[in-house]
């Protein structure tokens, strides 16, 4: 046998692989059809980042999750300097309150501070139970002059206290726009938000709640 035969067997006779005309390894055998290959870790990390980013965002829309007060929840309680000069403006206890969020700049308000100013003052004229429901306004991110004439010229005669950094609606609320609004009941907890402008109807109809009629 010559030494090329010799070399091209392994120590137990058979043949072993050897390299080709180029000098260069002949490449490995296809593996089985049916091998499992190993996943990318890559894939499966961003499988569990897709998971877990998913139930954030589920939980950070769920009722108060976020923090922010929501119905049934109890309201944040503030103080604010009063519009125009005079005592602080506070949501008070033991009574049910209706909380006004608007601002001289926003268009919506425009339209509805009127509204619930002119039905704020026929129902303590009227008298009734509805007259025991407080009605607070909370001019948000405003410049006083700008803020009082839009109050005076809306007719409102409820007391308004001015947040001008935003404290109250954005901080407490967690609200994001404005106008928004409030029914708080007697025991200080949240009967309904509205989000947008209060209308008439929905005025009237949160307050008949809040006193139970």
């Amino acid at each position: 046998m010559s030494e090329a035969q010799v070399a091209g067997l392994s120590a137990d006779g058979s043949s072993r692989s050897t390299p080709g005309a180029s000098g260069e390894p002949e490449p490995p055998e296809p593996a089985p059809a049916g091998a499992r290959r190993p996943r990318p870790v890559f894939l499966v990390v961003g499988i569990a980042l897709a998971l877990a980013l998913g139930i954030g965002l589920f939980t950070s829309r769920g009722g108060g999750s976020s923090g922010r007060p929501a119905v049934g929840g109890q309201a944040p309680g503030f103080s604010l300097p009063r519009l125009g000069g005079g005592g602080p403006v506070s949501p008070g206890h033991g009574h049910p309150v209706v909380l006004v969020f608007f601002a001289s700049w926003c268009g919506p308000c425009q339209a509805e501070l009127p509204t619930v100013a002119a039905t704020y003052r026929h129902l303590q004229h009227a008298g009734g139970p509805l007259r025991a429901v407080r009605v607070v306004g909370i001019d948000s991110l405003d410049h006083q002059p700008a803020a009082s004439t839009f109050v005076r010229t809306s007719g409102v005669s409820f007391p308004v206290g001015t947040d001008t950094q935003g404290t109250v609606a954005n901080g407490l609320y967690g609200f994001q726009g404005l106008p928004e609004g409030v029914f708080i009941r007697a025991d200080g907890t949240i009967d309904q938000i509205v989000y947008g402008p209060v209308t008439r109807s929905e005025l009237l109809a949160g307050e008949r709640r809040l006193v139970g009629s």
